[in-house]
């Protein structure tokens, strides 16, 4: 194990008696617990040969405490398996894959095939987890500590000082050499597994130990293995460099020092390929806290500012005492709901100033408590309110590290101990402080990503227009799926847009591409589209100016729309299409449905393209649905066969206008590849009974406004609308008066049309619109729209050709 001096050598034996070399047995465990590789030296010290062993359950052959028959346990004196201070917990427990971490013990067991009468084994072993790829989960030293008592002269307390991480020589092999001598070592280990050993080894510097004449085998010191106080002669082999033989005062031994230097930068590199695998903020609070359970804590617990974990942005300013914390997260490996009713998880609440938490959320340094006495238990428990923390923390070691980024701290993360285990020291808050900074960052770019998120949520949410479910004549329902998360931003939109006459636009677009400037694209050519078509813009004409728009925008300006006007007195749609998808019209009649074959046209910003428009009759309860190609394309499939999907899904019966919607999404939306976003909007066509519809016309002559009342009044109360009649009277009085004064020589038209609102149209041949104006206490005139705006729903005016309407509407109630 190691070569003493006669300073260092037990009492009343020399530097030549001292010197030697006990032999070690050497068990690899795999991942589901068996044996995989059994050396010789475990033949001679537990009896069992390699073929006996290999592929057995590495407990059975490693009979620990826990594993005793009953009638011999009574036969053990009490102190037989005393637990060793700081040695860790028990062999089995490492054996059976219950911790990450190394371990080391002593244990007095019986061999293989327990006799009564046989003689017990006192064993030193070490346990250590090898990481990486591969079935191999662990490596298993075992020494006979009664040989190293007899024949080295150490005594008890001098044996439990030996840990496995002494040389004798002071060179390592090349790494050939060592990867040659390995399967030696233990016959069925195959070059794969003893390549990945050695360069373990190599790469992070680990010591070896050196159990034979000419062999030795790497192992993994973790900073949890005991460093007891002592003065012990090593020589500590570490890659490319020759260490001469020093003496190392009381404390750590100091390759063992080195080696957990190491280890723990394996640690901290581990955790960071593990943590940041998602830009989902929750997902990240999980990897985060769950990294440091167990190999480098018991529990783990993380909190997070409100403004962190809403998405509002970085946090301003630094924490103080009434910065609510969210914990958000929690890890343990303590039995389970220990933790949940005193530490739940979404709780949130301002940390007390008297407490080491608020401590270190304010100063933004780690804080390190070695152990929590009663008294500090007491204390701590005490700043919060219907709480006993008091049982949790006893006896722990604490240690509470910030979450920071650009020196702002976002949160904290409490770390623990239990009492077993070896508290937490300088070098473990340095880890703990490392271990926080990487999370910190890693955790500011999930938090940016979802403020990102929220913010083109946002932006897509406001572009997107509130779309009333009941038009004039026509029901309305709308679907929009963003494509993936990220490119969630995106051109789909759609839009009902009201026009005189008790028509509706309806529209559907995609702007190529996704991302803030195809949301940008979109917002402009909508709002270009919404004032087009209460200009009453013919649909053809609308998509030749929206052509003549995106390219003056930009050369890389391109989107496809589908423009439709729906006349429910005329029974008619009038379309025009851009590249897009055409729609497809259910039939109420048979609930047939065909895709409307329409001029295709060139997709908007090509340019020098001409547009064609269509007209099609529709009978009431006809259904029109328009979608974006998101909808029916999937990459590798023809967009043919989605097409054919959405006719037969739009055919489907169903109990309202939402339900069909949602047929068509699980139709279409469960087939794999789709990336793009999807806008669907569906009308349904149900048309305004003629009997629901007045007109007159009127000539140009103040006296006609008193006929217009008239008739007015005597049409609803045809319709039983008695409570109308008062108001409709006065509006309608005032917008006729404005008509015949400024008609020219053509007729005035008055048309009311009874849907779930009265809408009234008043068109002259004046095609100037009308302009609100204020008007003085004595003026006889300029107050009639202000009336109108007064007591109407809504109203509004437009201008086609050399004519103009003005509109409002009358809720059915009476009020406007």
């Amino acid at each position: 194990m190691d070569r003493g001096s006669e300073r260092d050598a037990p009492p009343g034996r020399g530097v030549g008696d001292a010197a030697g070399r006990i032999p070690l047995a050497v068990v690899v465990v795999d991942r589901a617990g068996l044996v995989s590789h059994w050396s010789s030296g475990a033949r001679r010290l537990f009896g069992v040969g390699r073929e006996e062993a290999v592929g057995r359950a590495a407990a059975d052959l490693l009979p620990v405490s826990g594993a005793l028959p009953e009638d011999l346990r009574g036969e053990v004196t009490p102190d037989a398996y005393e637990e060793y201070d700081g040695l860790g917990p028990d062999l089995e427990a490492s054996l059976g894959g219950q911790t990450a971490y190394a371990t080391a013990g002593r244990a007095r067991l019986f061999p293989h095939e327990p006799d009564p009468d046989g003689e017990r084994l006192d064993v030193l072993w070490w346990a250590y987890p090898l990481v990486g790829p591969g079935p191999s989960r662990l490596l298993v030293l075992a020494a006979d500590a009664t040989r190293l008592r007899d024949e080295r002269g150490y005594d008890d307390e001098t044996a439990e000082r030996i840990s496995p991480g002494f040389a004798r020589h002071t060179e390592l092999p090349a790494s050939d050499e060592l990867e040659r001598r390995l399967p030696e070592i233990l016959p069925n280990m195959g070059p794969g597994l003893s390549g990945r050993i050695v360069s373990q080894v190599l790469e992070l510097g680990y010591p070896v130990l050196e159990f034979s004449q000419s062999d030795r085998v790497p192992v993994t010191p973790y900073w949890g293995v005991p460093r007891r106080a002592g003065r012990i002669r090593t020589e500590a082999v570490v890659p490319q460099q020759r260490v001469t033989s020093v003496v190392v005062p009381t404390g750590a031994e100091q390759d063992l020092e080195y080696a957990a230097v190491r280890e723990r930068l394996e640690f901290l590199n581990e955790v960071s390929s593990r943590i940041g695998s998602s830009l989902d903020l929750g997902e990240t609070i999980r990897e985060v806290t769950s990294a440091a359970v167990p190999r480098f804590a018991d529990f783990a617990g993380t909190h997070l500012r409100a403004a962190v974990l809403a998405g509002e942005g970085f946090p301003d300013g630094p924490p103080d005492a009434h910065t609510v914390m969210f914990r958000v997260w929690v890890e343990h490996n303590d039995e389970p709901g220990r933790w949940d009713d005193t530490v739940p998880v979404g709780e949130s609440f301002a940390f007390p100033e008297h407490t080491p938490f608020y401590k270190c959320m304010v100063t933004g340094e780690p804080v390190l408590i070695p152990r929590v006495t009663e008294e500090l238990s007491e204390r701590i428990s005490g700043e919060f309110e219907k709480r006993d923390l008091r049982p949790l923390i006893t006896g722990r070691s604490l240690l509470i590290v910030p979450l920071k980024a650009r020196n702002v701290v976002l949160g904290f993360m409490v770390l623990m101990r239990r009492p077993d285990r070896p508290g937490f020291d300088d070098m473990d808050r340095t880890t703990g402080a490392e271990l926080a900074a990487r999370a910190g960052l890693v955790l500011d770019n999930a938090r940016m990503y979802t403020y990102q998120e929220n913010v083109a949520d946002t932006l897509q949410d406001s572009m997107l227009p509130q779309v009333n479910p009941r038009m004039a004549g026509c029901d309305v329902a709308t679907r929009y799926l963003p494509g993936t998360r990220l490119g969630r931003i995106g051109g789909d939109w759609f839009d009902t847009i009201k026009l005189p006459g008790s028509r509706t636009a309806l529209v559907v677009g995609d702007v190529m591409g996704h991302g803030l400037n195809s949301a940008a694209m979109m917002g402009q050519l909508r709002t270009a589209v919404q004032t087009m078509a209460t200009m009453e813009t013919p649909p053809a004409q609308l998509l030749r100016n929206l052509d003549d728009l995106a390219r003056r925008l930009g050369d890389n300006y391109l989107a496809t729309c589908l423009y439709a006007v729906y006349d429910p007195i005329r029974g008619e749609l009038h379309l025009a299409n851009a590249g897009h998808i055409p729609p497809v019209l259910v039939r109420a009649e048979d609930g047939s449905s065909e895709l409307l074959d329409l001029p295709t046209g060139a997709p908007i910003g090509v340019g020098g393209v001409p547009f064609e428009a269509t007209r099609v009759r529709v009978s009431p309860g006809d259904r029109l649905v328009l979608c974006t190609d998101g909808l029916v394309e999937v990459r590798g499939s023809d967009i043919g066969e989605g097409l054919a999907a959405l006719c037969e899904s739009a055919a489907h019966p169903a109990a309202s206008m939402d339900d069909a919607c949602d047929t068509i999404i699980r139709a279409l939306n469960t087939r794999g590849g789709r990336k793009d976003d999807v806008a669907l909007l569906m009308a349904r066509l149900n048309g305004i009974p003629d009997d629901h519809v007045a007109e007159w016309r009127l000539d140009a002559d103040p006296r006609e406004v008193a006929r217009a009342r008239r008739m007015v009044r005597e049409r609803l109360l045809r319709w039983c609308l008695p409570q109308a009649v008062e108001t409709a009277e006065l509006l309608v009085s005032e917008v006729v008066t404005n008509a015949v004064r400024h008609a020219v020589s053509e007729p005035v038209g008055l048309r009311v049309v009874r849907t779930d609102a009265l809408l009234f149209e008043v068109t002259d041949d004046e095609p100037a619109l009308p302009a609100m104006v204020g008007a003085e206490p004595y003026d006889e005139s300029g107050r009639g729209l202000r009336v109108v705006s007064r007591l109407a729903r809504e109203w509004g005016a437009s201008a086609s050709g050399h004519r103009k309407t003005v509109w409002f509407e009358q809720a059915l109630s009476g009020r406007g």
